[in-house]
């Protein structure tokens, strides 16, 4: 009994020596995996910590631990009407499984002390136009229960805003992992 007390006080030691050892400044740029996502919703983690931009992607992608999602490192640089074929089809890292996002998941990526872009500061991402709105899967519900419309989010001020789904001058940042929704 008090070899496995100390072996699990011993972890935690380890736990929360390696917790407060990390530096601040910018993303870690690769690490070693397993990477072990361990969404924390509940926490604020600084973009040190938070994200890290995976080498076995070919560090063409990006994990947030704070929500366990895997983010394309540079999202689109074309403008699209709402689809969500090209997440659909789209190899990032050597990788298939990509999806469009919801606006949550989207808007968890904002910080809004941050403007233009609307980003953690010493985020990993390499976004080519920051003047940009993304669209969503999440589906804005009309009145009439048409699904015309869509949730976008504008990143230069970290905004949620309804855009209509032909309308092509929005961009797409494809994620990858959590449980999503169908409903495109």
């Amino acid at each position: 009994m008090r070899c496995k007390k100390f072996v699990y006080t011993s972890a935690i030691v380890l736990l929360t020596l390696l917790t407060f050892s990390v530096g601040k400044g910018t993303a870690q740029t690769t690490a070693n995996g397993p990477y072990y996502a361990w969404p924390s919703w509940d926490q604020t983690l600084p973009s040190s910590t938070r994200f890290i931009v995976l080498s076995n992607f070919n560090s063409q992608a990006v994990l947030d631990r704070e929500t366990g999602l895997v983010w394309e490192r540079s999202p689109s640089t074309t403008v699209s009407g709402f689809t969500s074929i090209e997440c659909n089809n789209k190899t990032v890292g050597n990788r298939r499984g990509w999806r469009l996002p919801t606006i949550q998941e989207l808007m968890s990526l904002i910080d809004p002390t941050q403007l233009s872009p609307a980003l953690p500061t010493g985020n990993p991402f390499q976004i080519q136009n920051v003047s940009v709105g993304y669209w969503s899967a999440t589906n804005f519900d009309d009145p009439d229960g048409s699904s015309t419309k869509a949730w976008a989010m504008g990143l230069p001020v970290g905004n949620a805003f309804v855009a209509t789904k032909t309308t092509s001058g929005l961009f797409i940042w494809c994620v990858r992992g959590g449980p999503g929704v169908d409903r495109q």
